[in-house]
Order: C-alpha cells, then structure tokens, then sequence
C-alpha cells in the first residue's frame, strides 16, 4: 500500500500506527486498522498468546465491534451463549438470578469465552492483512515523539537485536503494567484491594448438574465465583484466606478440596493451572500523550465482576482506530483525537463502579450482613419492578457519550449508538445494519426527507428507512426487524447523522436542518456508499 499520513514515511521501518501489544485490546486493533489498509505493526514481547484463560465473558457490543472485522460469526462459534446468572447463599439456594437481556445490537447480550481460543481466531484474522506486520518476541524500550511522528526503539528479546521503527501514532495496549504508560509518566492511581484470588481453570471432563449455569456463591465462610466456560473448559475462583498458604493453594490437591464442596470429584475435571492474582481498580491519569494513546489495561483495570475487563479495551480501540483512520486520511483534523478520553474514561468509570458494586455483594464476609443481604435481595426480588430491574441482568451501563465528537446543540439521541437490527438492502439481501452501513459516515432519514445541504457531500451516503414489508428501493433501507424507525419515533430523530462506529453525531426532528458536519470534515470523494455496495 502506498504510505498514508504525516509522518509516515517511505522506508520499510515506517508505519502509520504501532500497536504495543497483542492480547485482546491489540489484536482487535491490528484488525481494525489492517482491514482499513493502514500500514501497521505491531510489537509484542511474548513469542505466543498467554495459556491462562483471563476474561471468561464478553458482551453483544463487543461481538458488535468484532463484527467490522468480519470474525464474529467465527467467534461465536466457540462461545457460550445466554447461561443464567445465579447469586446462592452458603446453602446453595438463590437469592437473585439475572437473565441477560438484550440491548439491541444484533448478537446475544452475554457469552462465555475461552481466551486462549478467541485470541487465537483474533490473530488468525490479522493474517489477512499484508499491511499488518507482527513482531512477537520484541519488546519496545523507549519512544521519542516529534511533530511529525514516534520513533520506536524495539529489541528482539530472542536475539538482542535493536530495530528502530517510525510511526505516525502508537496504540499502547500493554497491559496494567505498561511500560509506555510509564516512559510517558502517566500516572495510575487507583486501589489494589487486600484479598487475593487463585484462579482454577480446567478440563471438564464428565458434566454435572447446572454445569453450564454461572453462579456467585456468595457464602462468607469462603465466597466462589463457578463458571462455564466453552471449548469443555470450567473455571471456579476462590479467595485466598487469612492463614491460608498461597504456594499450596494452587497445587492439584488442594484445588480439587476447594470444589469438593459443591459436589465435582477428581474424575470430573482436570486441572489445567491455578494462578493467584490481585484485583485493581485504576485509571490512567491520562489516556493520551502527544500521538500516543494508552488503551486496555494500560489506561484502565476494574475487578472482574462483570465481566467487563476485556471489553473495555475492545471498546477503546474500536472508538480510536477509526478516528486515527480518519486523520491520516485528511478526512478529519487531528483534535477529533482529543475525544477518545472524553467519550471512553466515563464509560469505563462507571462500568468499573459497578463491578466494584457488584464485587461486594458476592464478597460480604460479615456473616449478619450476608443474611440481610439475602433475605432483603430475595424478597426484592419477588417485586414486579426491582425484580425485571435485576433478573434482566442490565448491570453494564449503555455507552452513550457526553461529550466528544457530536454536534451542538445535543439530541435525545446525539451521542447514542443506534441500534442494529436486520435490514433489506436495495437489492432484497436481509444484513445486519453494520454491514449495510459499512463504517462510514452516514445520513439515516424517515419518512419524507427533509433537505440537509450540509450532508450533500460525495463521501456521506444517504438512506431512506423505509417500514417492515416495504419494497426494496434505490437508496432505501427496509426495517426489516420494526426497530429503526420506532428507536428513531423515540428518540424524536426524523434524521441522523451517523458517525463511522454507528454513534449519532447529529439528529433532528421531522423539517429542521441537521448541524454541520464537524469543522475541517473532508469526506473521501469516492462514489458515495450505499447499501448495495456497503456487504
């Protein structure tokens, strides 16, 4: 490909962003911005994905997301989908369960993962991009920026040889101990709670009854978190005690004393590995330095209570990688990059109150509170509104944006991602909305359009939303599912202008003007999309 943005460069060491790092947040990435035709690499200092299962669970916004990269009916092949969410007391009799509900985005709302396994379709889907280029077993010891770029200084760990690289941005997604994070002094502050976990992961190799159910034993003698996990894999996570000795703790014997109490004997799983860690809550005190942008764990940890730890990351890069695409195109100016931290850091801090919510009604120790605590959510429960509130399990709260990259004066809608139901294309082919949209800006209108000379622009594709069991058409969108125009009717929007991840940067009622694009908006003056073109 022919080099993009400033800074870029001619030679073989030159990029237009590197990516430090390559779990979950850096191989989603890499596919993100390989399948954008950016010419990347990306530095990873181990030489094969980590064996621990870390994240266990992710979510129908992050599948959305792995969507634009084309795996994600892949990957839901190797996940659990819609378990039942149990809260038991120290006798194993529930007192809350929560069913996911979904939140409109085109996939279940909640599956078990196993990572090594995900990771690995994730690296796979890298591999068709020639514009992507991996270097496993380096590690990046220093980063020098300009007005024009990032020099990287990279070391083979295998070899000791030295390389020095050149990009436009560096993405640093190398986890809670980020050695980027550090060399730019950024702060992490933020707590490391006293209570550490041995994390069992293992081979299930005879069922048991409700092994597919993942339940939180809330029991203050020694809470447990019991989880499916696909591939025939199960993880249990206990918390190490005061006089407990950690070393022998992790050993085979005592893991299979631990699940003993809850009925599974040594010939229904094998023990993969016992790993002990510690739970964090931090934040970055900055989520970027000059054209480098910390990502994942480097900018954020929260406890694993939700689930949410991993996704985090994957929402990171999805909102930044099309941003920096942007930029490096000329389409955008550089301070849309600003809005990366303005748009992520209050989502991830309020999902990471409430997994530190949730942490604490698993984790109670205190024997008269767990029973409170028991009775109060189990009677609640059994409440018409507190119950539906519960039971549909809508812990993690909606991405809707405050501020950032949107129009003024705000909608009830701007800053929202639009929901992705089915659609009929102009050619009667049924996608998903994404596909249709095909990640670039888009005017989404209903009923008689109104005129937006501000939209008229070659690069911005305009569709008319047209009702369930309307004929396919030129430049029209069927609502094949009934979800577009009603979300539209709700939100008082007869007009959207879609941003490239799907989030509305400007609405307006039925006969007002949409605002203007955002200042310095050069849209590529290729044919415009449209729905045909855009799967």
């Amino acid at each position: 490909m022919s080099e993009t943005g400033a800074g870029a460069g001619t030679g073989d060491d030159a990029y237009d962003v590197a990516v430090i790092g390559y779990g979950p947040t850096g191989v989603t990435a890499a596919n993100l911005l390989g399948a954008m035709g950016l010419r990347v690499v990306v530095v990873e200092r181990d030489a094969a994905i980590f064996s621990r299962a870390r994240a266990i669970s992710t979510d129908e916004e992050v599948v959305r997301i792995w969507q634009r990269t084309g795996l994600a009916e892949r990957l839901k092949q190797d996940m659990l989908t819609e378990r039942d969410v149990d809260f038991v007391d120290a006798d194993g009799r529930s007192f809350l369960s929560a069913r996911p509900t979904p939140r409109g985005h085109g996939h279940p709302p909640q599956m078990f993962i196993y990572q090594p396994a995900l990771e690995q379709v994730l690296r796979d889907g890298v591999d068709r991009y020639p514009n992507v280029r991996i270097l496993l077993r380096h590690e990046c010891l220093r980063l020098r920026q300009d007005a024009d770029g990032v020099e990287l200084t990279v070391v083979g760990t295998a070899d000791d040889s030295v390389h020095r690289l050149r990009a436009s941005y560096v993405i640093a997604a190398d986890g809670g101990s980020s050695l980027t994070r550090a060399q730019l002094n950024i702060g992490y502050e933020g707590t490391t709670y006293e209570d550490r976990w041995v994390v069992i992961d293992t081979k299930m190799l005879k069922p048991w009854p409700d092994h597919d159910k993942l339940r939180f034993h809330c029991d203050p003698a020694r809470p447990a978190v019991d989880c499916p996990t696909p591939l025939g894999h199960h993880r249990w996570e206990f918390p190490i005690l005061p006089g407990d000795d950690e070393q022998q703790l992790t050993t085979d014997d005592a893991v299979y004393r631990l699940v003993a109490r809850y009925g599974i004997s040594r010939d229904s799983i094998e023990v993969l590995r016992a790993t002990v860690y510690s739970h964090h809550v931090r934040f970055a005190t900055r989520f970027r330095a000059g054209r480098v942008f910390l990502a994942g764990d480097a900018a954020h940890a929260m406890p694993p209570w939700i689930g949410q730890g991993m996704a985090a990351g994957v929402r990171d890069v999805a909102n930044l990688c099309w941003k920096l695409d942007a930029v490096l195109r000329g389409e955008l100016p550089g301070s849309v990059l600003d809005s990366y931290e303005a748009e992520r850091k209050p989502h991830v801090k309020e999902v990471t109150r409430r997994a530190v919510f949730v942490g604490r009604i698993i984790t109670e120790r205190r024997r008269p509170v767990s029973r409170v605590r028991n009775g109060l959510l189990r009677a609640l429960d059994r409440v018409p509104r507190f119950g539906d509130r519960t039971q549909d399990s809508h812990w993690i709260p909606v991405a809707r944006y405050g501020a950032g990259l949107q129009a003024r004066p705000r909608t009830k809608a701007t800053g929202h991602q639009i929901p992705q139901p089915w659609v009929t294309g102009p050619d009667g082919v049924r996608v998903r909305l994404d596909d249709a949209l095909g990640g670039r800006w888009v005017l989404l209108r209903a009923g008689t359009p109104t005129p937006q000379p501000a939209w008229d622009l070659p690069g911005v594709c305009a569709l008319t939303v047209t009702p369930t069991g309307s004929q396919p058409a030129a430049g029209t969108l069927v609502d094949s599912d009934g979800v577009l125009l009603p979300w539209m009717t709700r939100h008082g929007a007869a007009a959207l202008a879609l941003r490239p991840d799907a989030y509305v940067y400007a609405a307006a009622p039925a006969g007002a003007a949409l605002p203007p694009p955002p200042r310095g908006f050069t849209p590529p003056t290729a044919a415009p999309l449209d729905a045909t073109t855009a799967q």
